[in-house]
């Protein structure tokens, strides 16, 4: 794997994901150009989108108000 490799992901804070998915090493040595399809592959099992975060804000919005609802 190349060190710029190496260093952007450590950077972008990806590393971690690629202990837990190893598979993907193998592609980036056969192919430096797969870190694209990397971090899409970790955004999207790992819910890191922004559309993700937003919806996840939303139902915990729901939530508490559900819960004050029942409280009063």
């Amino acid at each position: 794997m190349e060190k710029i490799l190496l260093d952007r992901l450590v950077k972008d804070k990806y590393y971690d994901y690629l202990k837990e998915n190893s598979f993907f090493i193998k592609d980036f040595y056969r192919n430096p150009n797969a870190y694209l399809k990397f971090k899409e592959f970790v955004k999207d099992k790992y819910h890191l989108r922004m559309t993700d975060k937003i919806s996840t804000a939303i139902d915990d919005i729901e939530l508490i108000s559900s819960v004050l609802q029942t409280i009063q």
